[in-house]
């Protein structure tokens, strides 16, 4: 079965399609600056990368450009778009209304739609998305993967805050959590990589990029989770504040004469590590590349970054009543090293103790601790769109 994953964002839209018998990515590629002036990448498995400008005033035209570029006579890899037997959509935001993944009709539309105030700017680009697809392939099957589904196990204590409970009842405020299709598929393929039962096994796992978040998941269910109403809260990110004094933002708009949605903006998109280095990067890679130069601000950026992991770890440690593997993945848990060594250094104390040579290793399923560690911790590569393709064909079968 061939089945195209589409990922789409407010002016973005990432594709792949998969074989699932083989779970082949056949082809993968990027739309972006949509609604602007519009740039396209296509790379065939095995062949070239193409990239350049393609007009594209909506999604649209994007998603038109993919289906061209799939059937293309010289670089295409199906020869229509008879042999794209279902496509599986990323949603960000299910609420409590998806547990699970569902194939995509009226109804289940609708109900996304009520969510979108949980995500004002993921939601709505989602359901663009969707449609475009049903306008150019309308007999085909769809199915809608949900970030937040895998989380929906957790227990009441674990995702209610301490508000009034009206606003529980009457705005859904609790703890959703995000990043689950990715949480899900490194939980399950941690246990398989060591042979375990993914059902009878303590998992903490660490996704860690630009967006990070960490969860708890006890016998192959998400117990708890750092992410919360929205992804803002819990770790330090790339720009995002993750969790602080909610006083902070009266007393910000007050000293820097700010609205709600300015003190929003500086949460969101200069605070993380980006802030706190003073502006030199949210990307690690710069971070580290600048303290290493002497840059303090760098160094605090990365230092409070590992602390707040390591935290969250132990926090996690407690809701499970122990663990047994932690695992770390997405860009900077699989390609830093010195991140992951750091976050480590806090957890000795459980008997962890690091393989430098393996943790050297990047974007590899690799065990990084030694043999002898009481604890397991290992880095295993997230596949998202795989992810979303195993549900898909799930459902559509």
């Amino acid at each position: 079965m061939n089945i195209l994953v589409i990922n789409c964002g407010s002016s973005s839209l990432k594709f792949q399609l998969i074989n699932s018998d083989t779970e082949a990515v056949l082809a993968k590629g990027l739309c972006e600056r949509i609604g602007i002036d519009g740039e396209f990448t296509y790379q065939p498995e095995g062949g070239e990368k193409e990239k350049g400008p393609k007009a594209m005033p909506t999604h649209t035209e994007a998603i038109q450009y993919v289906i061209d570029a799939l059937t293309n006579e010289k670089t295409g890899v199906v020869k229509s778009l008879d042999e794209i037997d279902a496509v599986g959509h990323r949603v960000v935001h299910g609420g409590e209304k998806f547990a699970s993944s569902a194939v995509i009709t009226d109804e289940m539309l609708k109900a996304v739609e009520e969510c979108n105030d949980l995500a004002p700017l993921h939601n709505p680009a989602n359901l663009i998305g969707i449609a475009a697809c049903q306008k150019l392939m309308p007999g085909t099957p769809m199915v809608g993967v949900f970030d937040t589904a895998f989380h929906q196990t957790m227990p009441k204590k674990a995702f209610m805050y301490g508000l009034p409970y009206d606003y529980y009842e009457k705005y859904g405020v609790r703890r959703y959590g995000f990043h689950g299709t990715s949480h899900s598929f490194v939980s399950k393929r941690a246990a398989e990589f060591l042979g375990k039962d993914v059902k009878n096994t303590k998992t903490i796992v660490c996704h860690l990029g630009n967006g990070a978040s960490i969860s708890a998941v006890l016998n192959g269910e998400s117990v708890d989770t750092s992410m919360g109403l929205t992804p803002l809260e819990g770790l330090v990110m790339g720009t995002r504040s993750g969790d602080i004094d909610p006083a902070i933002m009266e007393y910000i708009s007050k000293k820097e004469n700010l609205d709600i949605d300015g003190v929003m903006n500086v949460l969101n998109k200069k605070s993380g590590v980006f802030g706190l280095s003073g502006e030199v990067s949210s990307d690690f890679r710069d971070l580290a590349a600048a303290a290493e130069k002497g840059n303090d601000k760098a160094q605090l950026a990365l230092d409070v970054f590992a602390y707040k992991v390591a935290k969250y770890i132990g926090s996690y440690m407690v809701a499970m009543n122990g663990v047994d593997n932690i695992v770390f993945t997405a860009g900077i848990g699989e390609n830093s090293g010195f991140v992951r060594s750091a976050v480590c250094e806090y957890l000795t104390f459980m008997g962890i103790e690091i393989d430098e040579e393996k943790n050297s290793k990047r974007g590899e399923e690799v065990v990084i601790s030694t043999p002898d560690s009481k604890i397991t911790v290992l880095v295993i590569p997230t596949n998202e769109e795989l992810a979303i393709a195993r549900e898909t064909e799930a459902l559509v079968k």
